[in-house]
């Protein structure tokens, strides 16, 4: 039989007080990012394929990935390289057994958000 109280129960309290953590948040940052690299990649062999159909069918893909919004994205993408590189490298790290106390943990985090800065301003500054 269906409960016929279901729809007053209150909401869970973690729902009320949750306040997100450094660890939660670059962890669903991480996905995120693996995910928008798939997209993005799609738009690099989009270009390439374009490339090898004509000449015209090239020019509008090299207008789009060349455009601002292009360029935007493909800057987004270097950083989400970045990130989720560095991301997987912490997680390598943890794997060991190594750096999983809360402190160590929000350092990592740190680097990792950082670093992926540091090192996408490099990549675009050098190449």
């Amino acid at each position: 039989m269906a409960d016929v109280n279901r729809g007053n129960r209150p909401l869970s309290p973690h729902l009320t007080i949750y306040r997100p953590q450094l660890t939660s948040m670059t962890s669903i940052l991480t996905r995120i990012t693996g995910n928008a690299l798939l997209i993005s990649s799609l738009l690099v062999v989009w270009w390439f394929l374009a490339a090898a159909t004509s000449p015209e069918y090239f020019a509008v893909a090299n207008g789009v990935l060349t455009s601002w919004f292009g360029d935007l994205v493909m800057t987004l993408s270097l950083w989400g390289l970045w990130y989720h590189t560095l991301a997987g490298v912490r997680h390598l790290i943890w794997d060991q057994g190594i750096g999983l106390d809360i402190e160590t943990a929000y350092k990592l985090g740190y680097a990792v958000i950082g670093g992926s800065f540091v090192l996408t301003l490099l990549t675009i500054i050098l190449i």
